[in-house]
């Protein structure tokens, strides 16, 4: 009997540590995954931040504070979000449940996941408004109304979410060991969690839609004129379909999953499995990265001041290293004349943003 007893042991303890190394095993993939997703953002956002701080040519300068919001809102994936919560789960022990710092780490999950999708809609809204009111663009998109929809992009998240971040509050967060994340707890804080799409994401997407939707179908218009007047090449690339079809699948597709498995949770009362608990959390964190390539990277002017930027640096930092470039690298009577023409291109009272500019489309 005692042999059986031991056996019987034996076989457990096996078991659980088979478990044990099986957990462990998926931990340091998904810890993996998320710091070189990290790294990706953060250095693609950086790369950014470089360039539009300092004038584009064809960006006007609300172009340029909107463009600015959004490269903010998506660093903070890597520089935040990202930082914070691999820090609970590789430092916190959460075998009594969540904490004080658990709240304040969900809080600042969903108030950057929300101020990005404010800030895509803010500037489809401008990119709408350009389009189709060119002419009454300066009275309608002041400085003024542009900061003013920024700072409401970056301010109404951490108001209305900010019961998360209360503890023993009327919001339950929980650590999530499937997706590593601090999050509310949504089947036990359903209508909260309905409340949020309808209030966040909903509006955000109708707004993207049926902006983008318009601007798209204007230049579809626009560049069929031309053609049928020998205006234009059938060989040059329709602006509007590069730019806004790749925008606009890349956020229903990093959003929706993530949307559809909150509602899911909050109507049924159950998780979905781990590996899509996992994917559906951090999907829209590329989003972050995407927007880099979609808005800026497959615009040549963007990318004409990358590369003046850089070899400014580098001409400041290892002069003899452009130089040995020989005809690779551009003079640096060439460079300086191509930097400063770039800063003093005149902006224009009516923007076309960098994503689709209908008008050069001739």
């Amino acid at each position: 009997m005692y042999s059986n007893y031991s056996t019987y042991g034996d076989s457990n303890l096996s078991d659980v540590d088979h478990q044990r190394l099986h957990e462990l095993t998926h931990r340091s993939v998904k810890v993996s995954l998320i710091i070189v997703l990290g790294v990706m953002i953060t250095v693609g956002n950086i790369a950014v931040l470089l360039v539009i701080t300092s004038s584009v040519a064809g960006w006007s300068r609300n172009s340029r504070y909107f463009l600015l919001s959004l490269t903010a809102a998506d660093s903070a994936f890597g520089l935040l979000v990202m930082p914070l919560n691999l820090w609970v789960s590789l430092l916190k022990d959460y075998t009594e449940g969540p904490d004080a710092l658990c709240h304040v780490v969900a809080f600042c999950n969903a108030t950057v996941y929300s101020t990005c999708m404010y800030t895509l809609a803010t500037i489809s809204l401008e990119r709408y408004i350009a389009v189709f009111y060119p002419l009454q663009y300066s009275s309608l998109m002041t400085r003024k109304r542009v900061l003013l929809l920024i700072a409401f992009a970056w301010c109404f998240p951490p108001f209305l979410l900010s019961p998360i971040s209360i503890p023993d509050g009327i919001i339950e967060v929980h650590f999530s060991t499937a997706s590593l994340v601090c999050n509310p707890s949504y089947s036990t804080n359903a209508g909260y969690s309905l409340s949020l799409t309808c209030v966040i994401f909903f509006p955000c997407s109708i707004i993207m839609t049926y902006a983008n939707l318009r601007v798209w179908c204007a230049a579809k218009r626009q560049r069929l004129k031309l053609r049928k007047f020998d205006c234009a090449r059938r060989s040059r690339h329709n602006v509007a379909s590069r730019v806004l079809v790749p925008v606009m699948a890349a956020y229903y597709t990093c959003w929706t999953p993530c949307m559809a498995a909150m509602i899911y949770n909050a109507v049924s009362g159950s998780d979905v499995p781990e590996w899509v608990e996992f994917v559906v959390v951090w999907l829209p964190t590329s989003n972050g990265f995407l927007n880099c390539i979609f808005y800026f990277w497959i615009n040549r002017s963007f990318r004409r001041k990358f590369r003046l930027v850089v070899l400014r640096m580098a001409l400041a930092v290892c002069p003899e290293l452009v130089d040995s470039l020989g005809c690779c690298s551009p003079s640096k009577t060439e460079f300086v004349s191509g930097f400063n023409n770039n800063n003093s291109v005149h902006e224009r009272s009516s923007s076309v943003s960098s994503t689709c500019t209908l008008l050069s489309m001739a």
